[in-house]
């Protein structure tokens, strides 16, 4: 055996042995999460990001995360098998690599990859032989063949042979407790059949479940008809809504009488619009590459449309609903119940409410919201503080506009202190009054 191939077995043994030290760029609702998984297996974990604050929340033992408790973190960290840096040089120590850095969009809805080169620039700094580096960033299919694998190679390592490169789908739902990093399975293509194999073998060690595919474009792929497939549906199922309003249907109860089939239809329910950093863009990814092969992808482009026009409607409805009394929007008072995009998080990146807080200032209300999670809201120009939710704050509210249906609010309250409230989440259901305007 060459001395080369020695070394790549060596490695391939320390990851069955757990006795290597990983890196994971990136510290925000994927990164996170999966180095505190690698500090639980054993693992010694070197958490990078550009951020200070999120590096020394992390060195105090503390969790700027909901669904990584400080204690964890704490634990870990006193173990010794985790630490936090803004310093790029301690890749130089890694045997893997994690890349879990945002993947926006651009204002022309064309992929922003600056994010991802500019951390695959760092990794190339400090790339050494037998190095693993797995991106799980969103992106396209064929960036890391075509982004990535040439930026390494610069370097004089053949991918393959002597660092090994792969693509891994991040797959977090922010709030779960049901399905986590440890246990949703991880699907995984690598470059080359070898890349695959040492990516399995790293994840096979700390999650429950890995799910390997042919190569790095094909797990690219599946994240994207993951989050198109729930974009799609749910633009059908806005669509729905909006002609069950014309029609002056409930589409809730249309909904619920149509999940008693048992086969054949699985149950998507309207809202104010879709929020996070992966429904509202990972669609567009797809369409923008495939345009590049002479494709137009209309279902999905429909789909974006439709569900960018719901901030638009539930702003109608909070007219609609001030007309009931008699009351103009210019100068009313509005309540916003929940900022973030969904229910019980406190991620506000893309939420709705931010779209219709803009759309209501725009036509003179005065604004104001509750939210337990998100005390203080500073996105998009937006920079408003948080009102404790009570009976008095209902009450002084000319409209209330229920956007994230947190657990911590009292609905009851809500429907009985409320002169009138625009319900985009169904909330109360059961709950009926004049002063009641469902989505």
């Amino acid at each position: 055996m060459t001395a080369a191939a020695n070394a790549r077995g060596n490695l391939l043994s320390r990851l069955k042995r757990k006795n290597f030290t990983a890196a994971v760029i990136g510290l925000g609702y994927v990164g996170l999460p999966l180095a505190v998984e690698y500090a639980d297996a054993g693992i010694r974990v070197i958490g990078i990001d550009v951020d200070g604050v999120k590096v020394r929340t992390i060195r105090e033992g503390k969790s700027y995360i909901g669904d990584v408790p400080s204690e964890t973190i704490k634990r870990a960290v006193e173990a010794g098998l985790l630490r936090s840096t803004t310093d790029f040089s301690a890749l130089a120590e890694a045997d893997t690599v994690n890349i879990c850095v945002p993947t926006p969009l651009r204002k022309t809805k064309d992929p922003d990859l600056s994010y991802i080169v500019s951390a695959a620039e760092q990794v190339a700094k400090y790339l050494h032989k037998d190095m693993l580096i797995v991106l799980e960033s969103t992106t396209y299919p064929g960036t890391t063949e075509e982004v990535l694998v040439p930026m390494f190679e610069q370097k004089g390592f053949k991918v393959g042979r002597d660092i090994f490169l792969a693509f891994s789908p991040e797959r977090v739902d922010p709030g779960n407790a049901m399905y986590t990093t440890k246990n949703i399975p991880k699907v995984v293509g690598g470059v080359t059949e070898r890349c695959s194999k040492m990516a399995a073998t790293l994840y096979g060690g700390v999650l429950q479940n890995v799910h390997p595919v042919s190569c790095s474009a094909v797990a690219e792929m599946v994240k994207l008809l993951e989050n198109t497939f729930r974009s799609v549906n749910i633009g059908l199922v806005n669509e729905i809504a909006l002609m069950c309003d014309r029609m002056g249907i409930d589409v809730w109860e249309v909904i619920d009488a149509a999940k008693t089939k048992p086969f054949g239809f699985m149950a998507f329910y309207p809202g104010p619009g879709i929020g996070g950093h992966c429904i509202p863009l990972d669609p567009f990814y797809l369409s923008w590459k495939a345009k590049q092969y002479g494709f137009e992808s209309r279902f999905i482009e429909l789909a974006g449309v439709i569900n960018g026009q719901m901030p638009h409607f539930v702003v109608g409805k909070v007219v609609d609903a001030l007309n009931r009394f008699r009351k103009s929007i210019n100068g009313a008072k509005i309540l916003i119940l929940g900022v973030s995009y969904k229910r019980n998080i406190s991620d506000v990146r893309e939420s709705p409410a931010l779209d219709i807080i803009q759309l209501l200032a725009n036509k003179g209300a005065i604004l104001s919201y509750c939210d337990p999670h998100v005390p203080v809201l500073d996105e998009h120009g937006i920079k408003m503080k948080a009102e404790k939710f009570s009976a008095s704050a209902l009450k002084k509210a000319d409209c209330v506009v229920l956007i994230a249906d947190h657990d911590q609010f009292d609905y009851r309250m809500i429907a009985r202190e409320s002169k009138a409230v625009v319900d985009t989440r169904n909330a109360l259901k059961g709950l009926t009054g004049p002063n009641i305007i469902k989505l």
